[in-house]
């Protein structure tokens, strides 16, 4: 059937205010023509970025009585795309409903910390675990923090030079995903990139950032699901990065410029017709 709806089961949290996590990557992959299934695991009153005491049901335990309902039904998908969780168990979970799925692009964002430290719920042995998740994937999305963690390196603030940038997203590589992709990137030419390896076709790209005084909560979410929805949607590895850059720096531009209280996010909503749209790109380079 040329015309069905490819499907994504997204497991992640869902916060009721702040525009990150389910609350954004649904509507951003549904605009793209896809259908996303959320899988949550946790519901919060909002986001933990500056909010207080926030209200947090966790559902760990729903996610593979989830598994097993779909299993029973018979439902398929298209791809399953995994991002902040909250225990070890939850990482055992996301193996499970990959080892349920093994035709399914498995796409993993380890958010696992940023501005080069690890979140405080991230302790050492939860990030081996997710190591073992990044193993089963096809795709991976980590900023320049988890890159590190990922590698098992100290972090390093400096810029890199292009050649090492192209042995970290190798060696990430050689860890099992085919493609890597790494945001936030400032590179020895002083620009902040998304740096990208497509192992079978060995070829290394960047896409160069524009820079904006602010930090979002959610960007990393929108930007991998724009990633996912382009690369389902037949882009390739570069044509889908550029597409996830240019429509985030379309909306941070747009919400930075209004000036509303930066935890409450990126207007998205302002936004979300322009990748409806279906842009051609050729802004991408070579690494």
């Amino acid at each position: 059937m040329g015309n069905r709806i490819k499907s994504v089961a997204a497991i992640h949290d869902l916060s009721g205010y702040g525009r990150c996590s389910l609350a954004v990557i649904a509507p951003v992959l549904s605009v793209m023509g896809l259908q996303p299934v959320a899988v949550p695991t946790a519901v919060l009153s909002t986001h933990t970025g500056g909010f207080g005491q926030v209200a947090m049901e966790d559902l760990t335990d729903f996610i593979p009585q989830t598994l097993a309902h779909y299993q029973r039904i018979g439902l398929d998908f298209d791809c399953v795309y995994t991002g902040f969780l909250g225990s070890r168990a939850q990482i055992g979970h996301c193996l499970e409903f990959l080892s349920a799925y093994p035709r399914a692009l498995a796409v993993v964002d380890p958010v696992m910390g940023d501005s080069g430290r690890p979140y405080r719920t991230y302790t050492p042995e939860m990030c081996a675990e997710v190591v073992e998740l990044v193993r089963r994937a096809d795709l991976i999305t980590p900023n320049k923090t988890e890159m590190y963690i990922l590698l098992r390196q100290e972090y390093n603030p400096a810029p890199l030079t292009h050649g090492e940038a192209k042995s970290c997203l190798a060696r990430l590589s050689e860890l099992g995903p085919s493609q890597v992709v790494v945001t936030g990137v400032e590179l020895a030419d002083m620009t902040v990139n998304n740096l990208a390896y497509d192992r079978e076709a060995n070829r290394y790209w960047r896409m160069v950032c524009s820079y904006v005084p602010q930090n979002y909560p959610g960007t990393g979410d929108v930007f991998a699901s724009v990633l996912v929805g382009g690369i389902l949607s037949g882009d390739s590895l570069a044509i889908a990065i550029e597409r996830a850059t240019r429509f985030l720096e379309l909306t941070i531009k747009a919400t930075y410029s209004y000036g509303t209280d930066p935890k409450e996010g990126i207007l998205l909503e302002r936004n979300l017709p322009w990748l409806a749209e279906r842009h051609t790109f050729g802004g991408y380079e070579i690494l």
